[in-house]
């Protein structure tokens, strides 16, 4: 196996662009506006505050991500030397130097929000983070014994000398430098140490009762070592404490080409995840020059790769403090999942998809069907083969356990893992090998293609022949993200879409040149020319003087040439409006560019990840669901699906539900300006229109607990 830096450039940067690099819009620098929106959630106050902590979170655990995958891309071919520009212009190092700066501005919006804001509102419900100033004596006592039964044995401070070098710092752990003066047990005049926080301890500590002053006081680790770190170094005088995190090129590189067993190659590779190169050094702002020199020099990292904060450095640990309050009066408030009629009145699944096709809409209606169907297929007799494709499914999974059971039982299992799936491919390796124990068929897609697919076939005899029912999605098989992610599910029994199924899965597990699909397109082989196409024929349209339109919504707009065609159509005369929850290439609103091309951001309680792609076509009105965004991965690197909705009253569903809410939305929405800015769309005098409130109005059924009120009372009445 071999570890590989990305020389290469992405089809998109090879690409020749048709238009001038201003008519694109660099990737990074987009990606940080989307989280300034996201961002924006949490500086709403009529947003419950504890759902503003998990944004503020979310929006830690996002820059985490695009400082261990994207900016460390940047940073490599900086560092190769590499003056390659994008679609946009924009070379490696202007890259990194605008990133930083706007980077900089998110990062001071948050901590001024979480010290300002979201502490004292947090704090005025009872709350409470106590910092060392504010503990009583109780309080102190406490802390002092947890200090030394919980913390002290695990401790092992490292003292910088000759015999001490600097330890190697894990991902994202957290640390604490230490200036000293005097000398040790031997004589040493060591000046610095580095303390680092066991993984296995708390963040973030609740008091106990007799201690605490309310039910929900807590205190921070880092207070509790800074309170006390002089007991680690006897005898000598603690002059600086200090937190530090560091954040690593978290991307792996695995040679697949060159490796005989993948899951062997990525297992021996993951371990090395965590000791990447640095790219981003955060410390507190309580730290001395001379020691914030030091370590941005241990690391190789200059001044623009610093992060000085005023709080936690790791601020994306206390995403799980609402669940630990239990204060759902303070939460968005709850909701259970509707189901559609065809299944309401149905027990048995299988009967029900065979008199129609069925279609959910996640989070607002329920992930059970989809559940349900593998588990049903698992235990019922008739069933004699399953097939279904891995991405993301989180490391307890029902749908995994019950492919184990089925495969357990002896019916023909046959599971498409993507052991390639960032940040899940501990989990996959582990659900492969289980799998594998028990006999099923486990299979690791296409070499150089990310299997990024959702399907899953159900084969089953009835009455001496067999019949085929399958599973289509835009997310993936993960039931705790099926809560929060925005996606539909077609559940259907039409013979041509279930052989376009069975040829997929006949090329991700057998070999063979690609066959024409019926109604599916795929990636790598048709998505991209069909989307093309379909473009092209509603610019066809506009130019014959017709009606013209597209609607698109899906996570990210960055190929190239598909941009050019939308601004070709625009030109043409056809409206186009895109829904791009994420990063968007596209300039819109630009007068002899795009002056017919509209494009919405929708950022709100749940994260939009749909992908829905509505063409006019004369008036035929051809509806899409994928599993694909439309950038250079999807259509060349991944094995995609793409699929029609058939069913009439379906379609003006996904139309209905999918689309129209979100282009009306005028709370939660921001749209694009000429200059690639966002503006949050308000309701002046219109009515206020929340897309994902209408929908959970119209799908979600009533909860037990309705209100905040309510949740009280439920809350004084438990205990």
């Amino acid at each position: 196996m071999a570890r590989k830096t990305k020389a290469r450039p992405p089809r998109a940067a090879r690409h020749a662009a048709k238009h001038s690099p201003r008519h694109f819009l660099n990737r990074e620098l987009q990606a940080l506006e989307f989280n300034r929106r996201v961002l924006a959630q949490a500086e709403d106050r009529t947003v419950p505050p504890l759902e503003r902590l998990r944004f503020l979170c979310i929006v830690s655990s996002n820059l985490d991500e695009f400082f261990e995958i994207r900016l460390s891309g940047v940073k490599e071919q900086i560092k190769l030397g590499s003056g390659a520009a994008g679609p946009d212009g924009l070379a490696p190092l202007e890259v990194f130097r605008q990133v930083a700066a706007r980077a900089q501005g998110i990062v001071e919006t948050q901590y001024r929000l979480f010290n300002e804001e979201i502490l004292p509102a947090l704090a005025k419900e009872g709350i409470r983070f106590i910092r060392r100033s504010q503990w009583n004596g109780v309080q102190q006592a406490w802390v002092r014994d947890y200090f030394f039964r919980e913390m002290r044995p695990l401790l092992t401070p490292i003292g910088l000398d000759p015999a001490h070098p600097f330890p190697r710092v894990f991902n994202k752990s957290l640390n604490f430098a230490v200036e000293l003066e005097g000398r040790d047990a031997f004589g040493r005049d060591s000046r610095a140490a580095i303390v680092q926080a066991p993984r296995v301890l708390p963040r973030v500590i609740r008091l106990p009762r007799g201690v605490a002053q309310g039910p929900n006081d807590f205190v921070f680790l880092t207070s509790i070592l800074h309170a006390h770190v002089g007991e680690l170094f006897a005898g000598m005088n603690v002059v600086g404490c200090c937190q530090f995190r560091v954040t690593r090129n978290s991307d792996l590189f695995v040679e697949e080409e060159e490796v005989k067993d993948l899951r062997e190659a990525l297992q021996g590779e993951l371990p090395q995840r965590h000791f990447g190169d640095a790219v981003r050094l955060e410390v507190a702002d309580g730290m001395s020059e001379s020691m914030t020199r030091f370590l941005l020099a241990q690391f190789g990292l200059e001044g623009d790769d610093l992060y000085v904060v005023q709080g936690p450095v790791n601020l994306v640990r206390l995403i799980n403090i609402p669940e630990q309050v239990n204060r759902p009066d303070l939460e968005y408030a709850p909701f259970a999942p509707g189901l559609p009629k065809s299944l309401a009145k149905d027990r048995d699944l299988f009967e029900a998809i065979g008199r129609g096709d069925i279609l959910l809409h996640r989070p607002y209606q329920s992930f059970a069907p989809v559940i349900e169907l593998i588990r049903e297929a698992a235990r019922d007799p008739l069933v004699v083969a399953i097939k279904q494709t891995v991405y993301r499914t989180g490391t307890d999974s029902a749908i995994m356990q019950a492919l184990i059971d089925a495969a357990a039982t002896g019916k023909e299992v046959t599971v498409v893992v993507e052991l390639m799936a960032r940040f899940d491919e501990e989990a996959n390796i582990n659900w492969a090998a289980r799998l594998e124990e028990v006999g099923a068929h486990v299979v690791y897609g296409v070499v150089g293609h990310k299997t990024h697919a959702k399907m899953a076939m159900v084969v089953r005899r009835e009455e001496g022949k067999l019949v085929r029912y399958c599973h289509l999605g835009t997310g993936n098989y993960h039931a705790r993200t099926a809560r929060v992610y925005t996606d539909f599910d077609l559940l259907t029994a039409r013979e041509a879409v279930c052989d376009d199924v069975a040829e997929v899965f006949q090329q991700l597990t057998g070999l063979g040149k690609a066959t024409k699909l019926r109604h599916v397109w795929s990636s790598p082989f048709t998505l991209h020319a069909r989307i093309l196409e379909a473009i092209e024929a509603e610019a066809r349209i506009a130019r014959s003087g017709r009606p013209a339109r597209i609607v698109a919504k899906m996570n990210a707009l960055l190929e190239p040439e598909v941009i050019e065609a939308l601004y070709r159509a625009s030109q043409a005369g056809v409206k186009v409006e895109l829904l791009v929850r994420g990063v968007c290439a596209l300039r819109a609103g630009v007068a002899k560019l795009s002056a017919n091309i509209r494009v919405r951001s929708v950022v709100g309680r749940f994260l939009e990840h749909s992908r829905i792609f509505h063409f006019r076509a004369g008036g035929e009105s051809r509806v899409y669901l994928s599993s694909a965004d439309w950038m250079d991965r999807n259509f060349f690197r991944r094995i995609e699906l793409c699929f029609p909705v058939l069913d009439p009253k379906l379609r003006r569903r996904v139309i209905q539900e999918g689309l129209e809410p979100y282009l009306e939305d005028n709370t939660q929405a921001w749209d694009m300006q000429p200059d690639g800015s966002y503006k949050r769309a308000k309701p002046g005098r219109a009515k206020a229109r929340s897309a994902q409130a209408e929908l959970l109005k119209a799908l979600a059924q009533a909860p037990e607990i309705t209100t905040p009120k309510a949740a009280r009372r439920a809350r004084a009445k438990k205990g």
